[in-house]
């Protein structure tokens, strides 16, 4: 009964669609990272950083999941065994694809946060800047996202499933961001067999066991099934 931690990145979303950070076209070509991504940028301006992820949610609604979101939940669902997706995506398509066991470290587009309660709600297609939160009433709604400088979210659950993994995959992440780019050494520090799924090698790539080379529409379903004969 091995335990699985599966981690994803943006290159599982892109051929449903959903532009990676590095897109050269899109809405982030069209922003700084520090007007829209950081606690500082939607200080200056607010309405700019909202418009921004309202634009995202819209497009992130409009994507379907994709053979890869699929396949995971597939696994999930029939692996003798444990398996947990931490993802660095702030889309629902693992949930629109059927995964359950799942930690979105870097907060979600249908999620609005209160900066002064730090209570949570569904956030509406369109926020307003300056929405009041329903628990507290504070005008202080904003994007439960984890911008640049602040902490990614459940860390303490994730090391500790990393820590009691039989196996540790990344798929579609490009080894850039810390701290999810320092999960694999923390994996195989505790014994687990890595595998790196992606286009190419990311800039962690050497680190893991093994890696598998192509779109994540083919090579996650292929995996998933290969676990799945060995169960």
């Amino acid at each position: 009964m091995s335990k699985i931690v599966i981690l994803t990145g943006a290159g599982i979303s892109a051929e449903s669609g959903i532009e990676t950070f590095r897109a050269e076209t899109g809405l982030w070509a069209q922003h700084r990272v520090e007007d829209v991504a950081t606690p500082e940028g939607f200080a200056r301006d607010p309405a700019l950083v909202v418009e921004f992820y309202n634009m995202r949610r819209q497009l992130a609604a409009e994507a379907l999941p994709n053979a890869a979101h699929k396949a995971l939940a597939r696994l999930e669902e029939e692996h003798n065994g444990d398996v947990l997706v931490v993802t660095q995506n702030v889309d629902d398509l693992h949930e629109r694809g059927g995964s359950k066991n799942l930690i979105h470290m870097h907060g979600a587009l249908n999620s609005a946060l209160c900066a002064v309660c730090q209570h949570r709600w569904d956030a509406p297609v369109t926020m307003q800047v300056g929405a009041a939160c329903p628990s507290c009433g504070a005008q202080a709604a904003r994007p439960d996202i984890v911008w640049f400088g602040e902490m990614p979210y459940q860390m303490d659950r994730i090391f500790d499933a990393i820590s009691r993994a039989d196996i540790f995959v990344a798929i579609g992440t490009s080894g850039n961001v810390y701290p999810a780019a320092g999960f694999v050494a923390e994996a195989a520090r505790a014994g687990a067999q890595t595998l790196e799924i992606n286009l190419e090698r990311s800039a962690v790539g050497a680190q893991f066991d093994e890696a598998q080379l192509g779109p994540a529409t083919q090579t996650v379903p292929a995996w998933v099934d290969s676990i799945l004969r060995r169960d």
